[in-house]
């Protein structure tokens, strides 16, 4: 009842975000004869916000068209490659010139935790000079039909074994934040079974591989809530208008309002100020803000099966660490993995993974020799600089490259 409520709400509301667009657009058009009225720049910003507060947020689009390797601009295609139920793979094809030596395969696995696969946008730009790049994109449960089957986190380690043995020998991964968990559960399977698509090298960053370290607020969440309470509170049956009509789902607009609620005076100053830049006339201030918000307030719905796993088997048994974690009955033993070099990396300011729960990983995986694992804490770094921004970008970004290089085999 709780979702049908919420999609009415939003049904309601869209007229007067359309309502409020308009207005925007009347006092700041500028062939409009209104936009030069006293109030114009007032009203035009109050309307955008309400039209901004009021509004849907459908998936951003990926706006990577083109980057520069070197002194050459070369245009980006993506296209998807691997398309399954829940998740496609999607490969970003460079236009390279004839006889460039061929750069390391990179797989990025990105977060099914509420927002979309975009939300790596910037960390697709940094890596695409050097790297060829893949990355799993998410699909909106409410939109996968319950003919499908159900999706859990065995079946997400599942999804990105098929992803490496499509990509073949030589491919490397990397996790951000919620995935380093299943990654490094697809990544010990496929080495204990000696597959011959497990990756060179792995690359887990501000994951909760042990989140009994430096617990955050997300954590604690997890943890001290009962199992049932997520049952009865968070999951909630899609809608009839939507494909996967019944479909059981945490819904994204509930993910969104917990990552409103750990931060509300930051989000309401945000808004206050982004209401001043566009009174003041600072386009450009207002324009990042845009940005931002486009992508942060766009979320998809979970998986019901895969959601609750995650709080069982990774918040409240601690299964990876405890060493008592199945995947469709085989034991997830890290130790197995002997020839994946290991790089894990935290952010110093980070609020979701604490600092010691991606470094877990590598007392986890006893058997990779100490010269082929690396930590690295980012100084400064929030959950979200470490692979998003300018020190990203400068920073961790060519240290992730000469990695990944060091290890690669053509």
């Amino acid at each position: 009842m709780l979702y049908e409520l919420q999609d009415f709400h939003r049904s309601w509301m869209a007229p007067m975000a359309t309502f409020a667009q308009v207005g925007a657009q009347v006092f700041s058009y500028p062939y409009s004869p209104l936009a030069y009225t006293p109030m114009s720049r007032r009203l035009a910003a109050q309307y955008e916000l309400l039209y901004r507060l009021g509004k849907t947020y459908e998936k951003p689009e990926w706006n990577i068209d083109q980057i520069r390797i070197g002194a050459r601009a070369a245009a980006v295609n993506p296209e998807t490659v691997l398309r399954l139920p829940f998740c496609n793979l999607l490969h970003f094809r460079r236009d390279l010139p004839a006889g460039r030596p061929a750069d390391p395969t990179m797989l990025i696995v990105a977060p099914l935790s509420g927002h979309h696969a975009t939300l790596l946008r910037d960390t697709v730009k940094a890596l695409l000079p050097r790297h060829e790049v893949y990355i799993t994109d998410w699909i909106d449960a409410r939109m996968v039909p319950r003919n499908a089957g159900s999706f859990g986190l065995d079946d997400y380690v599942d999804y990105v074994q098929t992803y490496l043995q499509h990509l073949g020998p030589n491919t490397h991964v990397m996790a951000v934040c919620q995935p380093t968990v299943p990654v490094l559960g697809a990544v010990s399977l496929m080495a204990a079974r000696n597959d011959s698509c497990r990756p060179r090298s792995m690359i887990l960053m501000g994951g909760p591989i042990d989140p009994r370290r430096s617990p955050t607020q997300v954590n604690s969440l997890a943890s001290t809530k009962p199992f049932s309470w997520f049952e009865s509170h968070l999951v909630h049956p899609v809608p009839a208008r939507y494909p996967g009509n019944g479909r059981m789902v945490y819904p994204g607009f509930l993910q969104h309002a917990g990552f409103l609620s750990m931060n509300p005076d930051r989000h309401l100053q945000s808004h206050f100020d982004f209401y001043q830049h566009l009174v003041q006339g600072a386009d450009n201030d207002a324009e990042a803000h845009r940005r931002f918000y486009d992508e942060y307030n766009a979320v998809l719905d979970l998986p019901a099966e895969f959601y609750l796993d995650t709080i069982r088997d990774v918040f409240q048994e601690y299964r990876l660490p405890q060493g008592t974690w199945y995947v469709n009955g085989e034991l997830v033993n890290p130790a197995a993995i002997r020839d994946v070099a290991l790089f894990t990396i935290e952010g110093e300011l980070d609020d979701i993974s604490g600092l010691g729960q991606t470094e877990a990983a590598g007392r986890l995986c006893s058997s990779i020799p100490a010269s082929h694992k690396r930590h690295y804490i980012a100084p400064g770094c929030g959950h979200y600089g470490i692979f998003s921004g300018r020190r990203w970008r400068q920073n961790i970004c060519p240290q992730v490259t000469a990695f990944v290089r060091r290890f690669n085999t053509a």
